[in-house]
């Protein structure tokens, strides 16, 4: 499995989890959840997709 790909995912599954824990409680930091969904999601599709360099 690529790197980035998996590192996206868990950081996807991380935000997630963040999320779903800050609609029940209040902490700080909360919405660097979003944040986190986003750049995994951004993460995750870059290192699914082949680069030129693959392309024949």
């Amino acid at each position: 499995m690529n790197a980035q790909l998996a590192l996206g995912l868990g950081l996807t599954a991380l935000g997630l989890l963040g999320y779903v824990v800050g609609i029940e409680t209040a902490y700080p930091g909360r919405s660097f959840a979003v944040t986190a969904v986003m750049v995994g999601v951004t993460m995750a599709a870059i290192g699914r997709s082949n680069g030129p360099e693959d392309q024949s």
